[in-house]
């Protein structure tokens, strides 16, 4: 094995989770910041909850609901026509 190539290991490395929970792990950085963990994961808590880090899911809602209003100018087009 070469020297001088790897990193160095920190055996007591701290992993962070932004819901608050910590662990110790080993790793090549002493301390590692994360988002989500499994205290906090959808698939091991059970729960269903979206994680919107850029407001996708706003602008999704938001092209959802236009095209749900368009759909509704088209229909009542095409009831007037049906009805002259």
């Amino acid at each position: 094995m070469k020297k001088e190539i790897h990193p160095e290991y920190y055996p007591e490395a701290r992993v962070v989770c932004g819901c608050g929970n910590s662990f110790v792990t080993g790793a090549t950085m002493p301390l590692i910041k994360t988002d989500i963990c499994s205290a906090c994961h959808p698939f091991f808590t059970g729960e269903q909850r979206i994680v919107d880090t850029a407001g996708q899911v706003e602008r999704y809602m938001r092209r959802l609901e236009k095209r749900e209003e368009m759909g509704k100018a088209v229909d009542s087009k095409a009831e007037a026509k049906k009805d002259a």
